[in-house]
């Protein structure tokens, strides 16, 4: 139990301050590639990480980790909600990924990080969608971004990958440098090709590309904020007049400068809200993963809760516990914890009402 929560709390700390340079890169890769599952809710398995350090250590390739990891959920498949397999399995794959010197600014090389990432898990692995969507957003106050209309997506997507090819940075300074790099990467995500898995994708991409234009973006910026990073594409991609909300780079550029230039900007998901009810607020000085970033520090589970609840606040206690793979009375723990901080209250009664997240 004690090994689980070590792992839980950051099992590749020690070795992102390693003097050994392969240790420091597969714990990098590793990191990001289960940072990066955050953006969809999902928490790797302890078993995924104590595979992962084995890696780092030397005493399994990245190529017989991932043989491990798949090989264990052929053997043991998850069913129902619980998608502790698709975190799994993606990280090692995005692990795999990073590591792969080999990169082409391309359409295909888009969609074939897609189709590695996420074979065998999503049908449509690696194809551009064929229909309309919409997403809910905490940070739009429920309000989805426009993405891209599906008779276009691929028009769309060699359009913008063409503009960025064709485009020269030379004599920019590195605040233009970072503007243009924002407006690019979120106008790339916007489209949203895919029907499922698009912020990883696009992450994985970028960060190849990024390494491609010679930059060192082995740090942990990724891993630690990959929900403020969407949530800062999805603010690039919003305007509503009514509301004066207009769209805007200004937080992923606070993103990209902490990532390419080292600096510390504080990164607050808080402060992206465009109820603008939170900006006075007090803010935790350093928050971990956390979508909402309340100043109180929240575990996993409570995270997850709270995921789960922004898409679907009519979920009953069984199917919160489904979701999150625990016991009923676990969850009825949790949601009386947050309710008790003012994180969660009921509105309507026990059997019909809904949960609503105080923001």
């Amino acid at each position: 139990m004690a090994l689980e929560k070590d792992l839980k709390r950051d099992p590749f700390e020690e070795y992102l301050r390693e003097a050994e340079p392969s240790k420091r890169e597969s714990a990098y890769y590793w990191q990001t590639a289960i940072g990066l599952q955050a953006v969809d809710g999902l928490e790797p398995s302890s078993y995924l990480k104590e595979t992962a350090k084995s890696n780092i250590e030397g005493s399994i390739s990245l190529a017989k980790a991932r043989e491990m990891i798949e090989s264990y959920y052929k053997e043991n498949p998850k069913t129902g909600d619980d998608r502790t397999e698709e975190a799994d399995i993606v990280s090692a794959r995005i692990a795999a990924v990073l590591s792969e010197k080999a990169f082409v600014f391309s359409t295909t090389q888009y969609l074939a990080i897609h189709g590695k990432l996420f074979r065998g898990i999503y049908f449509h692995a690696g194809k551009i969608r064929d229909y309309n969507i919409t997403k809910s957003e905490w940070v739009l106050d429920g309000d989805t971004v426009l993405y891209g209309g599906a008779t276009e997506l691929r028009e769309t997507l060699e359009y913008d990958l063409s503009q960025e090819r064709d485009f020269s940075y030379a004599g920019l300074t590195m605040q233009e440098v970072i503007r243009h790099l924002a407006k690019f990467i979120s106008r790339l995500w916007q489209i949203h090709v895919f029907g499922e898995g698009n912020t990883r994708t696009t992450a994985v991409f970028f960060i190849k590309y990024l390494r491609s234009l010679g930059f060192d973006v082995t740090n942990d910026i990724f891993a630690k904020n990959a929900w403020y990073f969407r949530n800062a594409m999805v603010r690039a991609n919003y305007t509503n007049l009514k509301k004066g909300v207009h769209e805007t780079t200004e937080y992923l550029e606070l993103f990209l400068q902490n990532l390419l230039l080292g600096e510390t900007n504080p990164l607050h998901n808080r402060s992206m809200h465009i109820s603008g009810a939170f900006e006075n607020e007090r803010m935790q000085s350093d928050p971990i993963n956390d979508p909402i970033n309340d100043p109180i520090k929240l575990t996993v589970r409570q995270e997850s809760l709270l995921r789960l609840l922004q898409e679907e606040p009519e979920l009953t206690r069984k199917k919160l516990a489904e979701k999150l793979g625990c016991s009923d009375s676990t969850v009825k723990r949790e949601l009386q914890y947050l309710s008790e901080q003012g994180i969660l209250r009921r509105i309507g009664s026990r059997k019909t009402g809904v949960w609503a997240i105080n923001r």
